[in-house]
């Protein structure tokens, strides 16, 4: 159960998973959205989930419900609860699934309901009502007063045609104990004074003079408010027994004179607020009084506040006084405190009849005042089943006619009974402030809300079932409810009223689509040709929207849907199409076996195959050019932008969305109309860069051991050594190639690592205990000797000195210490993971059974070493920001000697790791625990345990099924909108709804709006040259097989610019297509007569330096023969290499692009010496470029121009059709 609920646990934390287990909800109605809320609910793991719905299947149901069946309606014997029940309990075997049975006293919905106080042998009572069907209003008000009075959530998910209506009611006192779900506020602090509030500070509520204990913290902002609370934690020395208590905090500041300017942003100001605050309110008085004393008598110095970010004043609680403050030396932490937040919600009744702007969705709609229709057909609705007793008819005139008139009548009503100010009626909104002026219903859209109520659509139902799952979560105080309605109504799905487009029913599933958006809608939908890049939990989701709509269901259509992963166990929480018996198997292969099972006329081909660029042999161009549109479902950034550029090359929409917990966005992206993906922010390095000197020397958060234990002692160790160490076992000569390329400090790691792997060998092949011995050399090498020479260091730094180093966020660690007779178990654990990490990097049997490790590691008779200052050489003890120190040329020099001697045919075969954090049984996570545990040890830092660890280091991004759902169902709507064709419509992308929604914050963060219009770039060529501007959609096209100097002349020609460089689109570095430097080479002259005079133009000194020397040398009289001799010889060789370089460019220039394309991108082969599995691995590669390069008519080119003022140019990419 807990691996299952893994990605749940990093977005709520453990309190609020238990919280869960004690939710149970009763949800009443199983169509579209009542089966979505509760599969939402079982695998977000609550404790119980009863389901009410005893009418009997239709076969329109199977267009939303993805549950039902063919032979569920053939039979028709059962209720959709009971239909769709087993299929609901196999989400998730730990939550309570049942069909709700009602008492016989009370058959329908009412407050009897609620009486169980038993529910499904949990020992309480419901903590949840949904209602994801319109019911009767007696039958809403009572479930809906019963449940405020059991302290019970009340919720109402509705979906009628376009419309979706939300509606939450958490009672009359509900404590919401989170309220965005942000993560607290964890301030290291640097200094603590105890001062009499100085004349020219500033704390609210501190008088002049006042004792008052003044916080500063290590970092420059920090981001609280006055009133918020905090917990003192890790206060050190006279000060650790104020550890667990409580303060509020309030800002400090102080007065400085308006004409100074002060600029709070100047990096001398901001380290000067790192001094003690004595020292700078001190400055800042000085500054005041010079400024008071040029003030003219009688006048008055104009001041501001300014604010100091990286102070707080602590508001102490009754009994603590400022003097225990007193004697602050290192170390503390205030850790952000929540204070519950009591709220009150209206019922049902009350929230219908309420709000001059009702909240939507669009806010748009909101603020022109649309909220106000759609609630009052909601209520017209509520009005029209107390007179029918029953509701509006599909497509039927009259009832539409009838909802108009009870709609009027509502905002009647509405209006006197609670007053212009506060009634929901019909009045003219000013950007959504009510103006008290009367208006029109829309009638238009009032009819249509009555003609399409009975139906649903399946993506409006799974974004009601995602958002109505969360809200019921909330019940646990975590997260702000909805107050009263989210509404939505998108009248861009319904393009056509004609009858016989609409109507009548068919008998088919796609009923209602058909009714909604026409029939063609339906045949359009059958024939559009899909590629699904992604089966995860957005893909599960797409997937089953597809399948519901009929997506490639036509002879002509069809889904491609590709996933390189396999199933885990975690993915069953919120990867709903798994299974148990699914894990291990191709994500891809079993969705679509579960969604052709559902709906056996889709044609869907799973692939279990990377979209990039190397395999471009499969999704080749008539692969492309065959699609309909891409659908993004991917988690990483690399590879959106990757699907990104293929969309623009080929002009295809895409589809994009993400999910962080209960965050989500999705974008629509159509060719020419909006922007692309790739012209956003989003990054996949989104964390805060923490200064190296802080991991390196002085961590003080879990947060640095953790990452300095996953980039230098995993990442090195294991990852980076045995990847170098292979690479120069297999090929020498292709390592010390390569070794080139790195900056000194890699290369320096790489020889140290690669010596240190072949040393294990020295004494015969490696065996286990080779790996205890390794990884007993790491833990004290890295928990013991390496603090005890920075406690050398630094013992010495404060000798020379007279000042303590270790003050404010520096602790002075400590050093390890192995007992050999009865080890530590954390050391065991060390040794445990470390050496079945070495096993693995050899190729050797792990060893899991603890006792016999234990046992292994006794035989070995480990012993520390001895420590000295001299053997353990000065640390670097400076606080720059990252790792670049200067390294010895010498000692690299001899590094490199050392491992050119070793002899890489008699070393072992290295196999190097690849961090993957799902597998318990690789030791990564295991390593990473115990090594960021140490390092916290030396630092007396808190301990992480195994799970935040594994989500730190495995940056594992939060994942809920509940926000998946809603965003899905969101872009399922603007599939519907692409089929339909409406980007080609008058509106365009107007028609179309990006989505930004935060489930966690309540009504605030609900935001659909239109997507942007592309970035228009110009060009900056000459005027009266086209194009003056372009986007990423446009491309320049040049047909036919040129030489290059031909199709640098056309494209110089045509644009009036001059090309400075050609490339390979994307690839900017390296080696050029054409470069204008080389061609400027062909003028270079270079000559040395018979008669001696040197001839020598000025550019060739730029390339070679060393010829001006050369070249003064051969010009000077007096030169020694032997002289003349050496720079003549120098002369010569430079000039045949420029010779060489001239014939080579000209001969690319003379020659067909397309063979110096290929002459230049084309990988190269390794050479003789190399492994043969390198060797061959190269061969690959050259095949793969070949067939390409001979299946691919054109290239795709960029380049950098500039024009005849030597200024930037910029076109857009080059299609150069070279087999036209």
């Amino acid at each position: 159960e807990l691996e299952r609920i893994d990605r749940q646990k990093a977005a709520f934390g453990a309190a609020t998973l238990s919280s869960m287990k004690r939710i149970n909800v009763l949800i009443i109605g199983c169509r579209g959205t009542g089966i979505e809320v509760a599969k939402n609910l079982v695998l977000s793991n609550v404790g119980s989930v009863s389901i009410f719905d005893d009418a009997p299947p239709a076969i329109v149901d199977l267009g939303a419900n993805f549950y039902l069946e063919k032979a569920h309606v053939a039979a028709g014997d059962q209720g959709r609860a009971a239909c769709v029940l087993r299929q609901v309990q196999s989400l998730n075997p730990y939550c309570s699934v049942g069909v709700f049975t009602p008492p016989e006293s009370s058959p329908r919905p009412s407050a009897a309901w609620l009486d169980d106080e038993d529910v499904r042998g949990t020992g309480t009572g419901f903590t949840a009502v949904v209602v994801t069907e319109l019911l009767p209003r007696a039958e809403l008000d009572a479930l809906n007063e019963a449940a405020r009075a059991r302290g019970a959530a009340f919720i109402m998910a509705v979906n009628t045609g376009v419309t979706a209506a939300l509606f939450s009611d958490f009672g009359p006192s509900h404590a919401v104990l989170d309220p965005n779900g942000e993560p607290l506020s964890v301030l290291p602090v640097s200094n603590v004074e105890v001062l009499e509030l100085p004349p020219l500070l500033r704390v609210s509520g501190v008088e002049e003079g006042a004792p008052v204990v003044i916080v500063t913290l290590a970092q420059a902002h920090h981001g609280l408010e006055d009133g918020d609370e905090v917990a003192l934690d890790d206060m050190q020395g006279d000060l650790a027994p104020l550890n667990g208590r409580r303060c509020a905090v309030r800002a400090v500041g102080f007065l400085s004179p308006q004409e100074a300017k002060l600029d709070i942003q100047d990096p001398g100001y901001l380290d000067m607020l790192k001094r003690p605050t004595s020292d700078v309110v001190a400055t800042f008085q000085r500054q005041y009084d010079a400024y008071s004393a040029a003030v003219p008598e009688g006048g008055k110095l104009r001041t501001r506040h300014i604010t100091m970010f990286n102070r707080l004043a602590l508001v102490l609680p009754e009994g603590l006084e400022a003097s225990a403050f007193g004697g602050y030396t290192a170390g503390g932490l205030l850790n952000q405190v929540r204070v519950p937040d009591v709220r009150a919600y209206k019922p049902l009744s009350e929230a219908l009849a309420k709000g001059a702007a009702p909240p939507m969705l669009n806010n748009e709609d909101m603020e022109a005042g649309v909220g106000v229709d759609v609630q009052l057909c909601l209520a017209a609705a509520l009005d029209f089943y107390d007179a029918e007793s029953r509701w509006p008819r599909l497509h039927d005139g009259a009832d539409a006619d009838r909802i108009v008139e009870l709609a009027k009548a509502a905002s009647e009503r509405f209006r006197a009974e609670h007053g212009d100010g506060d009634a929901c009626w019909l009045q003219r909104l000013d950007w959504g402030f009510p103006s008290g002026e009367a208006r029109e219903l829309d009638e238009r859209r009032a009819r249509r809300f009555s003609r399409l109520f009975p139906t649903e659509l399946t993506g409006l139902c799974a974004y009601l079932g995602g958002a109505a799952a969360q809200e019921v979560i909330k019940k646990t105080g975590r997260f702000s409810p909805v107050d009263g309605f989210i509404l939505h109504d998108d009248q861009g799905l319904v393009v056509d009223d004609e009858p016989a487009n609409v109507g009548p029913p068919a008998g088919t599933r796609y009923d209602h689509l058909a009714s909604v958006m026409g029939k063609d809608f339906v045949r359009r939908a059958a024939s559009q040709r899909v590629f699904l890049v992604g089966c995860g939990a957005l893909g599960c989701e797409f997937l089953k929207g597809m399948a519901l709509m009929g997506v490639g269901t036509g002879a002509a259509g069809r889904v491609w849907v590709t996933d390189m992963d396999t199933i885990e166990v975690s993915n069953l929480s919120r990867q709903f199409l798994f299974r148990q018996g699914d894990v291990g198997s191709p994500k891809s292969e079993a969705g679509a076996r579960a969604v052709r099972a559902w709906n056996p006329s889709m044609n869907i081909t799973p692939l279990v195959k990377k979209v990039g660029p190397d395999t471009e042999d499969f999704f080749n161009d008539g692969f492309w050019e065959g699609l309909d549109l891409c659908w993004n479902a991917l988690d990483n950034v690399h590879a959106r932008r990757y699907t990104d550029s293929c969309c623009q090359w080929f002009g295809k929409p895409l589809l994009e969305s993400g999910t962080l917990g209960t965050k989500s966005n999705s974008d629509v992206i159509l060719p020419y109309r909006t922007k692309s993906y790739s012209e956003g922010k989003e990054s996949d390095d989104n964390e805060a860069q923490i200064a190296m000197c802080t991991l390196r020397s002085f961590p003080y958060l879990p947060l640095h051991c953790i990452e300095f234990a996953k980039q230098a002692y995993f990442a090195d160790m294991f990852e980076f050594g045995p990847e170098a160490y292979e690479e120069f076992r297999s090929s020498p000569d292709a390592f010390f190639a390569r070794l080139d390329d790195m900056e000194s400090r890699e290369q320096l790691r790489a020889l140290q690592l690669i010596k240190y792997l072949a040393g294990l060998q020295q004494g015969g092949a490696v065996t286990f205990d080779t790996c205890i011995r390794a990884a007993f050399d790491r833990m004290v090498a890295d928990f013991r000797t390496n603090i005890l020479a920075l406690l050398s260091t630094t013992d010495k730094l404060e000798r020379e000195t007279g000042q303590p180093f270790w003050t404010g966020t520096k602790r002075r660690p400590r050093a390890l210490d192995w007992d050999p007779e009865s080890p530590a178990a954390e050391h065991l654990e060390y040794l445990f993971a470390a050496a079945n990490l070495y096993a693995y990097v050899f190729g050797l049997e792990a060893v899991r059974d603890r006792a016999a490790f234990a046992a292994a590691v006794a035989a070995c008779g480990l012993r520390q070493p001895d420590f000295s200052a001299d053997s353990g050489g000065e640390v670097d003890v400076s606080e720059g920001e990252d790792d670049s120190g200067a390294v010895d040329p010498e000692e690299l020099m001899r590094l490199m000697g050392e491992v050119r001697a070793l002899d890489a045919s008699a070393l072992a075969p290295g196999t190097a790791h690849d961090f993957e954090k799902d597998d318990d049984a690789n030791f990564h996570v295991d390593f990473l625990t115990a090594s960021t545990n140490m390092r916290a040890w030396n630092y007396n830092i808190k301990a992480s345990d195994r799970h935040h660890v594994k989500v730190t280091a495995g940056r594992i991004i939060p994942a809920l099924a509940t926000t998946t759902a809603m965003v899905c169902g969101l872009v399922d709507m603007e599939f519907c909108k692409l089929v339909l064709g409406l980007q080609n419509s008058s509106r365009g992308r107007e028609a179309f709804l990006n989505s930004n929604v935060n489930l966690a914050v309540g009504n605030v963060a609900f935001n659909v709006f239109n997507p942007e219009a592309p970035i228009v770039h110009k060009t900056g060529l000459p005027e009266g040259r086209e194009p003056a501007t372009f986007t990423v959609w446009d491309r320049i096209v040049v047909d036919g097989e040129l030489t290059l100097a031909e199709l640098v002349a056309e494209l110089e020609a045509r644009f009036g610019m001059r090309v400075a460089r050609l490339f390979k689109a994307g690839q900017e570095k390296g080696t050029m297509l054409y470069n204008a430097d080389d061609n400027a080479k062909l003028g270079w002259a270079m000559d040395l007569t018979d008669s001696g005079e040197v001839v020598c133009d000025d550019g060739v000194f730029s390339m070679w330096p060393q010829m001006r020397m050369a070249v003064q040398m051969l010009r000077r009289e007096g030169t020694s023969a032997n002289q003349r001799k050496v720079f003549e010889a120098q002369f010569l060789n430079t000039k045949r290499a420029l010779d060489a370089t001239k014939a080579s460019f000209r001969d690319r220039l003379d020659g067909p692009v397309s063979a110096a394309y290929r002459a230049i991108y084309r990988p190269a082969a390794e050479p003789e010496d190399a492994a043969e599995e390198a060797r061959a691995k190269a061969a690959e590669a050259q095949a793969y470029f070949d067939g390409i390069f001979e299946a691919r008519p054109y290239l795709k080119l960029q380049g950098i121009f500039t024009n005849e003022a030597g200024e930037d140019v910029t076109l857009p990419l080059v299609r150069y059709n070279y087999r036209f």
